[in-house]
């Protein structure tokens, strides 16, 4: 599954949670993580997301370590498995079930 498709089943499903997952784009600061994953009452999570056998760049693993140094929560979701691993790794067991089914994993 190529990695728009992940990016768009989060999106969907997240909205479907009462959430957002924003596209964060940020000027003059490339390799920054594709989404801001803000689930309802919780703090925010950054989310990398690549197809199954993506890799991250340089400039990737540079930011996503600057975060995390700065305390802040990033996933890094590889393929629509790794995309039902988020949601239960956050304790949303049903939709992580939910895209098993509907993926076939």
């Amino acid at each position: 599954m190529r990695e728009r498709d992940i990016e768009k089943i989060l999106k969907d499903e997240m909205k479907k949670l009462g959430g957002q997952a924003y596209k964060w784009v940020s000027p003059g600061n490339a390799g920054v993580p594709d989404r801001i994953v803000v689930f309802p009452g919780r703090p925010p999570v950054f989310a990398e997301l690549k197809a199954e056998t993506g890799k991250l760049t340089p400039l990737q693993q540079a930011q996503i370590k600057r975060l995390r140094e700065l305390g802040q929560d990033v996933a890094v979701i590889r393929g629509i498995d790794g995309l039902s691993q988020f949601f239960q790794d956050r304790g949303f067991e049903e939709t992580s079930k939910a895209i098993d089914c509907r993926y076939e994993l």
